[in-house]
């Protein structure tokens, strides 16, 4: 059985046990959070939604709260002396999903 969710303005395909990295959600270490925007559904058959099921969720525990590696941006001009070097680490939130129903 698995199911395919929306958050974060991304969409994943999650099976019981699975442990994914998804945009920072404002939970704690060890709470438990429900994903209602589910976009597929398949235990025998697939049940698609318009554009989600109803009566559908996701429930996870949340593992930690992070951040990723750093992505660093150098930007320049040229032939102006004109240079910009930025760094960014993007917040992620760990989940370990838990029930599909």
């Amino acid at each position: 059985m698995y199911a395919i969710i929306e958050t974060g303005g991304k969409q994943y395909r999650v099976e019981n046990g699975d442990v994914i990295y998804i945009e920072k959600l404002d939970a704690e270490v060890d709470a438990e959070v429900t994903f209602d925007k589910v976009v597929a559904v398949s235990d025998k058959s697939l049940k698609v939604g318009k554009p989600y099921v109803k009566d559908a969720f996701v429930k996870g525990t949340v593992l930690k709260n992070g951040k990723g590696k750093k992505v660093n941006i150098f930007t320049y001009k040229p032939k102006k002396g004109s240079s910009r070097k930025m760094g960014h680490r993007q917040p992620y939130t760990k989940v370990q999903i838990t029930e599909i129903g």
